[in-house]
């Protein structure tokens, strides 16, 4: 007795879906799913539908409108739009250069469910796609660094964002963590935000001011953040020959070094970097000096900051902030803005840490190294000085940079600074959406060529975000349930697709694909 999904409309409009089985020559209803009053509806019925006759190998009627009652085998199903969607970001990207199936089922696979490579044929074999080899994979992971499909992948991405504004890049960096045991070349121990003592490497990435990611590359784990934005702005200057094409590089305070801006400054580029808020008291001494610690909502203060730590180019003396001279060997210029919501917020931070620091001298609570709290030969006490000066500075946020003020206003600096979110969200994509940690890789051959993986994914998935308005997951959510089931009734293939939901629809019109809502022929 074969199984088949019936629906049926009901007296109030609705169309019930049914698991039904011929019975002689009466359908003999095993199962009523329920009711659909719209197409998400039905959608969702008939996905449940099929996954119950599919766990239990049967077979089925998918009520192409014939209803004969002749019954049908599933002879294959894929997610037609969804895969659809990324091939047509993958062919307008140009990373078709590529001539390699099983590295774009790579890419496919990491955008639709990052996973490992022994379980990239279950994700591929789930949208519909034959999956290559395992060892064809294996293959391809070493053809990616013999065979530059990085500098294919990064030219392409380059083309790209150059339609746009490449005037300003934004740069940041990431760990990643492998579960090994023993550190190598590459994989060392190093400073980590999450306090892990597993061997990683430290990613450096740039991204225009959308995130569309342009470079990417690897230092040693144990290799200092500041010191790898320099090598990567010149790996990607050098790429595509724009030595001394200006251009201005916005990163957090993390990349704030002496070193760092000397040489991005050499390297004729212009660069805004966030400050410490530990260096207010320096570049603001005029205003502490004259007016103490009291800040108007929104105010601004154009000024200089050191180059060394050990110089002052304030003077006290001079109630008026000096202005920032590009000639001046001596400073950078330094903008420093002030906000009432960022101070409630600071101050709310600083509350319980001061709270947790009194937890910790009174032992009702251990930590590592809380702040606030004094340790001598008698014992642990609270840095009520330190709390002190904390609160003189919160509200503050500064910036430093060499794009003097003839070229950009403190405004001007401070929204550029502030499109660093998006090479932030870019880096949470590829920890997230594209999960490029924790990885398993060994060698650093194939520690590279995931980074690859990654990098094609993150540009594929930033293309479609800013064609269609939705993140990356939100898009793999909406298509991928929605199949195109193959069918053969009496020896003859038929095909059926799941209604497009309006989600689905708006993606696909966002793209000029066509689809049966927008009434074009595909």
């Amino acid at each position: 007795m074969a199984a088949y999904i019936r629906k049926v409309r009901t007296a109030s409009g609705a169309t019930a879906v049914q698991i039904a089985a011929k019975q002689g020559r009466r359908d003999k209803v095993l199962e009523h799913l329920g009711s659909a009053h719209t197409d998400r509806e039905l959608a969702a019925l008939l996905e449940t539908a099929r996954e119950k006759l599919l766990a239990g190998q049967q077979q089925l009627d998918l009520d192409l409108g014939t209803n004969t009652g002749g019954a049908s085998m599933i002879t294959g199903k894929r997610s037609r739009w969804l895969m659809e969607v990324i091939d047509t970001a993958w062919r307008r990207l140009g990373f078709d250069v590529i001539d390699n199936e099983a590295f774009f089922q790579l890419v496919a696979a990491r955008i639709v469910e990052a996973t490992s490579v022994a379980d990239t044929g279950r994700v591929l074999g789930e949208i519909g796609i034959a999956p290559a080899h395992r060892n064809t994979f294996v293959r391809t992971l070493r053809r990616c660094t013999a065979h530059g499909y990085r500098d294919h992948v990064a030219q392409r991405c380059f083309e790209h964002a150059a339609a746009g504004d490449l005037n300003l890049l934004l740069y940041d960096v990431t760990t990643l963590y492998f579960e090994a045991e023993k550190e190598d070349d590459l994989r060392k121990v190093g400073f980590s935000k999450e306090r892990r003592v597993d061997p990683q490497i430290v990613v450096g990435l740039l991204v225009d001011r959308n995130g569309f990611p342009l470079e990417i590359g690897s230092f040693e784990g144990n290799h200092a953040e500041t010191r790898t934005i320099v090598p990567i702005v010149r790996q990607f200057q050098k790429r595509h020959g724009i030595e001394g094409v200006e251009m201005v590089i916005a990163a957090d305070a993390g990349m704030l070094s002496a070193a760092n801006l000397k040489d991005l400054d050499a390297a004729g580029l212009k660069f805004i970097v966030g400050s410490r808020v530990m260096k207010a008291p320096s570049d603001l001494a005029s205003h502490f000096h004259w007016n103490g610690d009291v800040f108007t909502d929104g105010q601004v203060i154009d000024t200089v900051t050191p180059r060394h730590a050990k110089s002052v180019v304030n003077d006290i003396a001079r109630r008026a902030e000096p202005v920032w001279d590009p000639v001046d060997t001596s400073a950078w210029r330094a903008i420093w803005a002030y906000s009432t919501k960022r101070a409630v917020r600071d101050n709310q931070t600083l509350n319980a840490q001061e709270e947790r620091a009194k937890s910790v001298i009174d032992g009702t609570r251990a930590a590592r190294s809380p702040r606030f709290v004094k340790t001598t030969t008698k014992g642990k006490t609270l840095d009520t000085d330190g709390i002190a000066r904390a609160r003189s500075l919160v509200g503050l946020k500064g910036y430093v940079s060499n794009v003097p003020v003839s070229l950009m206003n403190p405004r001007e600096v401070m929204e550029k600074y502030h499109d660093l979110w998006q090479v932030e969200q870019s880096f949470r994509m590829s920890k997230t959406d594209l999960r490029a940690r924790p990885i398993f890789s060994h060698k650093r051959d194939s520690i590279e060529a995931h980074l690859t993986i990654v990098f094609a994914a993150l540009a594929i998935s930033r293309y479609l975000q800013a064609e269609t308005g939705m993140s990356i997951r939100k898009i793999v959510r909406s298509l991928r349930p929605l199949q195109e089931i193959t069918v053969t009734i009496a020896g003859h293939e038929h095909t059926a697709l799941d209604p497009l939901t309006d989600d689905a629809a708006s993606i696909l019109d966002s793209l000029e694909i066509p689809n049966p809502r927008s009434g074009l022929a595909h």
